[in-house]
């Protein structure tokens, strides 16, 4: 039997209650994981003004030695430059520029010729572009002295967080939601096992749970698998062999917006998993924020559950 989808009379009260937890949570926790990020960030800046003695040598070779300053240049100039908007300018691969930035390094099959001179085309951009009013040594040819260095990447570091603001949040948030899960498990009993290569969801042992666990499912057209990862798998207690675990999604949103515009993911995954694994498959949300009830009402017409984090408690309903 549904826990909440069922239930449309508690609804009301529970959106404004969860807003409420959410907009308490971040007037007291988001400017702390904000500042403790951007602390960060502008010793990311730094170390890349070190690579580059300050901007005044940023070239191929460094850009090949250091793939993971391109994000960093881009807030360096005047206008900030978008990932998409450089790659036009420079007239550059994307497969280039994401690599650089997705996964810190030089796509290796790239041949070498044309590698030197699409970063020479990068280069070129970043350097004509460059925000002189930060980095006013560039004008002076003087030395920057390290108060000015310090200045120069705090303002580059604000402006890579302000682009990653929203993600900032939703990082912290996900991590305190699965802290908040954990706690309730433990202090019930329950073990917290690390995922790996060789676990299996329909295979852990009851009284266990695991953060973060791929589970593989084979798409329809039966030729390509691919991994959806869920963010908690419980293994109830008093579960019977050839039980499955309660798969858990923890979501979090600072608006109405969002949620809405993103509510079918979860129904596709719940689809995917179900036909690979049956419908005994069990996928519930676990809200904290702002979903209102056009979401609600969209994701218990697709036969999804939900627990909210200000009743946590709700996940002994779940049989947990």
């Amino acid at each position: 039997m549904p826990v909440n989808a069922d239930k449309p009379h508690l609804w009301k009260q529970d959106i404004a209650q969860s807003v409420d937890f959410y907009n308490s949570w971040f007037m007291e926790f988001a400017p702390r994981a904000y500042l403790e990020t951007r602390i960060a960030t502008t010793q990311q800046v730094e170390s890349a003004l070190t690579w580059t003695a300050n901007l005044t040598n940023i070239t191929p070779t460094v850009l090949r030695q250091h793939p993971s300053v391109l994000p960093i240049m881009r807030m360096t100039t005047a206008p900030p430059i978008a990932r998409d908007r450089l790659i036009g300018l420079a007239g550059v691969s994307p497969n280039l520029v994401k690599n650089m930035e997705d996964k810190q390094r030089i796509p290796p099959k790239m041949d070498t010729t044309m590698l030197d001179a699409e970063l020479a085309k990068i280069s070129q951009v970043i350097a004509r572009l460059i925000d002189r009013d930060i980095f006013p040594w560039l004008e002076t040819k003087l030395d920057p002295n390290d108060i000015q260095i310090h200045r120069a990447a705090t303002i580059v570091a604000d402006r890579l967080c302000g682009a990653l603001a929203d993600p900032i949040i939703r990082n912290t948030q996900e991590q305190r939601q699965l802290a908040t899960i954990r706690q309730w498990l433990e202090e019930r009993g329950y073990s917290y096992i690390r995922g790996g290569s060789g676990l299996r969801f329909e295979t852990m042992q009851p009284g266990t749970f695991v953060f973060r666990l791929n589970i593989p499912v084979s798409l329809q057209s039966g030729n390509k698998q691919v991994n959806i990862p869920i963010d908690a798998v419980i293994m109830p207690r008093q579960s019977a062999p050839g039980d499955l675990p309660l798969l858990i999604e923890a979501k979090s949103a600072g608006d109405f917006t969002n949620p809405n515009k993103r509510r079918k993911e979860e129904a596709i995954k719940v689809a995917q998993l179900r036909s690979n694994y049956g419908n005994k498959v069990r996928f519930v949300l676990f809200l904290c924020g702002y979903f209102d009830s056009g979401y609600l009402g969209y994701e218990a017409a697709e036969g999804i559950d939900w627990l909210w984090e200000h009743r946590i408690d709700d996940l002994a309903l779940f049989g947990v």
